[in-house]
């Protein structure tokens, strides 16, 4: 694995540097990809730099991808509604609260908000 060390002034680089584009005149053939982690460490080692080259599908879009797509739009819009939504906030978070440390239960809010939709969703489309 690479070492990355940073002149002065940057302290860590995340995302995409440099992008494969359509026209080969003004793009470059592979992405350059840096990441920074952000988890708790003990490693002074949290930048990594990462080239990929560019790479075009050879088989077709499948019917369940476009369902599994589909249902993953879905459920993002419903979690964000849900999100927003201050007439079910606080019986939320206190459902949240209340299976948190439960076996199965979800540790983050974001996973429990997840979770509801998910099923709200397989409801609706039933």
């Amino acid at each position: 694995m690479a070492k990355v060390e940073w002149s002065a002034g940057i302290d860590s680089v995340s995302g995409a540097l440099a992008k494969p584009g359509a026209n080969p005149q003004h793009s470059c053939n592979k992405m350059l990809l840096g990441t920074h982690r952000v988890a708790e460490t003990t490693s002074p080692d949290c930048n990594r730099l990462y080239l990929r080259k560019k790479t075009k599908r050879s088989t077709p879009v499948k019917d369940t991808e476009l369902e599994v797509r589909t249902k993953f739009a879905a459920v993002s819009r419903l979690v964000q509604a849900r999100k927003n939504n201050l007439s079910t906030l606080s019986s939320d978070q206190e459902a949240y609260a209340a299976q948190r440390n439960e076996p199965g239960g979800k540790k983050t809010w974001k996973a429990y908000l997840w979770k509801i939709c998910k099923e709200q969703y397989a409801e609706s489309s039933h």
